[in-house]
């Protein structure tokens, strides 16, 4: 029987028993695809000469995780690679706004666009400076974060308390406008708050989309050198070599329940898996609550607030296999490993508005990867291995273009949609049709079906918008790993702080279970005690 079962090889769950097992537990993990990794994997699936990245790609959180960062995982072989430049925004006149780890290369690139907008970065990374340690700590500890949320309350009364707080939860459109008068600064604001689901009107959106262009600032886009999987081999090498497995192919369909507790699971074969203290659940809240649980072991409360839940936007992505370099019209934008492709705020804000009325985007907002720019090691000397994914909404009531696009998603759709990202990324790259070697198409379904937590392409454990964040997430009165259930605890991004690899669910997880059986050990012991002195007394 092991101490713990993990149910699901994420990065998440890979966190989670990797700290368990440092604190001397036995632990089982449970992953029902055939290798480990959830959405952190590659493959030769493209073309055999190219690593191709199946989800995920950039880690600018997995840099500043103090959670993977203290798992020390060089030491199982790991090493991260950077693009010359961290992103770039290129616009059909022929500007580009470019963010480059090199301060003083952004902000001579943003002073191009307007005077005084290369002073306007660097007063915003300033303020990052500042925030930056409180900000961290309380981003990856559990809500609610007190001592860290003590500190940065701190830092940030010095660095303009509720001015800046009011900063932060700008629309990203708004903020944009505030703090810089040309386009550059805001398409790099508005771009990265897009890597969520947040619209340039929503309000907060001008936090993240600050808060990732500090990350690229300070600690770039970074990706693991070989491909994606490497992160995760790391995090299995350095598991088993603590005594820990990890057995893929093993479907979890039931949480074992006795006397009120979680004391394992059931997989699909029928094989009860016992768990001495704990079970970890690193797969989506609506999955754990609506389907592995029984739900006369849930509050009823939780089970109505449950329907609330909200998924973020489903992804629509396509990889390439391509024979040269994208040729861009900017050339900055050669050099970096993340373009974002829309023709300005307005552009994005069409993007979302459509994706909110469940129209298929006609000029889809791409945000497009390149991989060997960032790592040689993904293909051949003057090939690229690149990606790009859009959004589409979940329930399609129409297309704004012409193909009459339903969300069926059958061959048919999924050629069409593809076709017309490509056609997004010709009008910024002419010529870049006619390099495809070979490319594949992921749909919204297709996610799904290598990973059960993508529900619907939805790639960030539901939505990042502030209705369904800390005590809210994921649903009111959470906000901790923690569930009804003791013994049971939730360890995806459903959990607070949400998507992003970066460890942090998994880590409180296993905190809490720690924590919690510590607690229990010394309740028990305590009772022991008493019953023991009640006996001397007779």
């Amino acid at each position: 029987m092991a101490d713990a079962v993990v149910i699901g090889a994420g990065p998440n769950g890979l966190v989670a028993a990797n700290l368990l097992a440092d604190a001397g537990w036995s632990v089982a993990v449970l992953e029902a695809q055939d290798e480990p990794g959830g959405a952190v994997r590659h493959d030769h699936g493209v073309d055999p000469d190219f690593a191709s990245d199946l989800f995920s790609a950039f880690y600018p959180l997995a840099a500043a995780s103090p959670v993977l960062a203290g798992l020390e995982l060089e030491r199982e072989g790991l090493s991260w690679s950077h693009a010359p430049k961290v992103l770039a925004h290129p616009l059909l006149d022929g500007r580009c706004a470019v963010l480059s780890r090199d301060l003083e290369e952004t902000a001579a690139n943003l002073e191009a666009f307007a005077p005084g907008d290369g002073a306007a970065w660097k007063e915003l990374r300033n303020v990052w400076e500042r925030l930056r340690p409180g900000i961290l700590d309380t981003l990856f500890t559990p809500f609610p974060p007190v001592r860290a949320g003590a500190r940065l309350a701190l830092r940030l009364r010095a660095a303009g308390g509720l001015r800046l707080a009011r900063t932060m939860l700008l629309p990203v459109r708004r903020m944009g406008e505030e703090e810089f008068s040309g386009e550059g600064g805001r398409l790099l604001l508005a771009g990265n708050a897009l890597h969520a689901d947040l619209a340039p009107e929503a309000a907060g959106s001008g936090g993240f989309g600050w808060l990732m262009s500090m990350l690229g600032q300070t600690y770039g886009f970074p990706v693991p050198t070989g491909g994606a999987g490497a992160l995760t081999a790391a995090l299995v090498r350095r598991l088993t070599r603590l005594g820990g497995t990890v057995r893929c192919g093993e479907r979890v369909t039931e949480v074992v329940v006795r006397d009120g507790r979680a004391v394992g699971v059931r997989t699909a074969g029928g094989e009860a898996v016992a768990a001495h203290r704990a079970v970890l659940a690193d797969v989506s809240a609506p999955a754990l609550y609506g389907s592995l649980v029984a739900e006369e072991h849930l509050p009823g409360r939780l089970l109505a607030d449950l329907k609330r839940f909200q998924w973020d936007f489903a992804t629509f992505k396509v990889d390439w296999a391509l024979n040269g370099p994208v040729p861009w019209t900017c050339p900055e934008a050669a050099q970096a490993g993340t373009v974002h492709l829309a023709e300005g705020v307005d552009a994005l804000t069409r993007f979302a508005a459509q994706i909110a009325t469940g129209q298929v985007p006609d000029e889809p907002f791409a945000l497009f990867g390149q991989m060997t720019t960032a790592d040689p090691s993904r293909s051949p000397r003057g090939t690229e291995s690149a990606w790009a994914y859009t959004h589409v909404p979940h329930r399609v009531r129409g297309d704004a273009g012409d193909d009459k696009l339903t969300g069926s998603w059958d061959t048919r759709e999924q050629e069409i949609m593809a076709d017309r990202v490509e056609t997004q990324v010709e009008r910024y790259a002419p010529g870049f049709r006619g390099l495809i070697r070979a490319r594949r198409i992921l749909a919204p379904p297709t996610l799904e079906s290598l990973n059960a937590n993508l529900h619907g392409g939805a790639i960030n454990g539901g939505t990042t918008a502030l209705h369904q964040q800390l005590v809210f997430r994921p649903v009111p009165g959470t906000g901790r790993p923690e569930t009804p259930l003791p013994g049971l605890y939730l360890a995806s991004a459903s959990a607070h702080p949400g998507g992003g690899v970066h460890g942090a669910p998994g880590a409180n997880a296993a905190r809490a279970a720690l924590h919690g059986h510590r607690t229990g050990a010394l309740a028990h012991l305590q009772g022991r005690l008493t019953h023991r002195d009640r006996k001397g007394q007779r």
